[in-house]
């Protein structure tokens, strides 16, 4: 808590105050409050705009922006992932950021038409107990599929949106048929392993319940900061020549395409995608921040040291039925 007031209080000396007059801006947030509401703080504190979060799981915000069209109250879509974002894009559900906003977002994190903007990211890694001989010998997310893992890992349900959008970079990447049987060999491997919380892998490894989880980074040093002597520590998969790299996926933010108050919401983008903005998601949160120059938390591994997945964050969306295809194909729930 001491750590997050003083990230806090150095945000609010440091940001540039927005002159214009005090309002209220409406927020579809699908992000855990933990990760958007010390931001929030600030805004609100720097500009004297009231924060309205409606806060659920990303896709069914979606649905209700689709279902509510122009009658919508949304000035802004906050999403955990990527697909979900360029699914309303291909809904026109958003208009187009800003060039001079868009920008500032290296064009791989975002939509190809500035409909939304990747603001942080996360790395699908590999949890494990160090007590376990797994913790020296796992190297690829596609070993978790080999029978020798059997009852040995911990797995998200399939339905999750980062499991959603890891499957979607390893078809991209491998092809539908290795990615197939890679999610029938989790199906049999995780057995009753499977939660509805990465927070629940972590602590499943970490109590030997299990050698190996899937999980976002972040996860895994949010456990270590409740729980420094846990027996667990990351392993950043698929690091050789040949092999993919790490799957990769963004939360990021759009502007509601019947927002009434535009004005106050490209303010609030501006203040996400500003240096100050972008070291809050790497300090409170512990995601890479998608503005390059940005340094990494000191405890997380540095974006320049790691092999990522060559799959533009626009193609989680425009590939997510093919992947939930695949997902239903393997039985794996």
């Amino acid at each position: 808590m001491h750590r997050i007031s003083l990230v806090a209080l150095i945000a609010i000396i440091s940001f540039p105050t927005f002159a214009f007059a005090g309002d209220e801006l409406i927020i579809y947030s699908g992000r855990s409050d933990n990760f958007i509401k010390p931001i929030v703080k600030i805004f609100e504190d720097r500009t004297d705009i009231k924060v309205t979060l409606h806060a659920a799981e990303s896709t069914a915000l979606l649905n209700k922006l689709k279902l509510e069209g122009d009658r919508t109250d949304a000035d802004l879509f906050i999403s955990n992932d990527a697909g979900n974002l360029q699914k309303g894009a291909e809904l026109s559900l958003f208009q187009a950021i800003p060039t001079n906003l868009a920008s500032q977002i290296p064009a791989k994190d975002r939509s190809s038409e500035n409909l939304w903007l990747g603001l942080s990211a996360r790395a699908r890694v590999l949890v494990v107990n160090t007590n376990s001989p797994t913790a020296n010998k796992v190297k690829s997310v596609f070993d978790l599929a080999l029978p020798e893992y059997k009852n040995k890992i911990a797995i998200t349900y399939a339905t999750n949106g980062s499991f959603i959008a890891g499957t979607t970079v390893y078809m991209l990447a491998k092809g539908e048929t290795e990615t197939l049987n890679w999610l029938k060999g989790l199906s049999e491997n995780a057995g009753r392993n499977v939660f509805n919380k990465h927070s629940k892998v972590v602590k499943t490894v970490a109590n030997g319940d299990a050698d190996v989880g899937l999980v976002n980074h972040y996860y895994i040093y949010r456990h270590l900061a409740k729980h420094p002597d846990a027996p667990i520590k990351i392993i950043l998969p698929d690091q050789n020549n040949a092999d993919v790299g790490i799957a990769w996926n963004v939360a990021g933010v759009a502007l509601s395409k019947y927002s009434t108050n535009s004005k106050n919401a490209l303010k609030f983008i501006e203040f996400l995608v500003s240096p100050e903005g972008q070291k809050m998601f790497a300090e409170v949160n512990k995601e890479y921040p998608t503005r390059n120059g940005i340094p990494t938390a000191p405890e997380i591994p540095e974006l320049n040291k790691l092999k990522v997945a060559n799959v533009p964050m626009e193609q989680l969306g425009k590939n997510r039925n093919k992947t939930l295809d695949l997902i239903d194909k393997s039985g794996l729930q």
